[in-house]
């Protein structure tokens, strides 16, 4: 079965509601490919090891959480950018990203989906006063050591994490993923007994260590794999399309 593009793209930004959310790059339609759509394919990042998967594929759309025109970068078309462009339009596929829409999303995000991967109960926002929060916090419904949570983050996401353990045992947890290391101040506040995401910086190892709280930087690829793709299947449900998720490993 095929549908129109416009009717794919304009059920994801509903449902999504990403007209509403302020972000760093347009969310969205950014290359706009053949008018029909039968195959979704969707990944992490639109790199050029990605689009060529999805040529191999033939798929009609790439559908990825970072695409592409953010804020501040160099606008011209050369180079990497110059290649993945003529990549996509030679090969008539669309590219359909989405950001912080993906990340806070209910139901298909991130942040929501990650925390199904490692069984964490989710309690509600990072910040409940601030709308524009990304990151939430929950509960594991057994208490374990840091070093047996991040063993289980280990065998979950594939991937070995940075691990700074706290004090105590984990119970009540705050996570963002992707680089979220910024937040850790707000997760110390909201009192968790463990901060995760996916990236860290110099400074994070001290807050988490002066403040006793149990720090995992699980990757940022690792962590933002399956909001995109429960929205490919979303979205392949919803109009009977076909829907292939690609990963394109990434340490970081």
């Amino acid at each position: 079965m095929a549908i129109a593009l416009s009717t794919l793209v304009e059920e994801a930004d509903a449902f999504l509601n990403a007209s509403r959310i302020n972000d760093y790059c347009p969310n969205g339609l950014q290359v706009e490919g053949r008018p029909q759509v039968s195959r979704i394919v969707s990944g992490v990042t639109a790199s050029q090891a990605l689009i060529e998967a999805a040529i191999d594929a033939e798929a009609d759309v790439l559908l990825v959480h970072h695409g592409y025109f953010w804020k501040g970068e160099n606008p011209c078309v050369t180079g990497m950018k110059q290649r993945r462009l003529k990549a996509l339009l030679t090969n008539d596929i669309s590219l359909l990203a989405y950001h912080l829409p993906l990340d806070v999303h209910p139901e298909v995000g991130n942040n929501v989906q990650l925390a199904r991967q490692l069984g964490i109960v989710v309690e509600g926002p990072l910040e409940p006063e601030n709308p524009r929060t990304v990151g939430l916090v929950g509960s594991l419904q057994e208490p374990m050591s840091a070093a047996d949570f991040a063993r289980h983050v280990q065998q979950t996401l594939g991937r070995e994490p940075l691990l700074v353990e706290g004090d105590g045992l984990i119970r009540r947890v705050g996570w963002c993923t992707g680089g979220g290391q910024g937040y850790i101040d707000q997760a110390i506040a909201a009192g968790v007994d463990l901060y995760l995401t996916g990236e860290a910086t110099e400074q994070t190892f001290h807050s988490a260590r002066e403040n006793g709280v149990s720090f995992i930087a699980a990757g940022h690829h690792a962590t933002e794999r399956y909001g995109v793709q429960a929205l490919g299947d979303y979205l392949a449900r919803r109009f009977a399309l076909e829907h292939l998720f690609i990963d394109c490993p990434n340490p970081v």
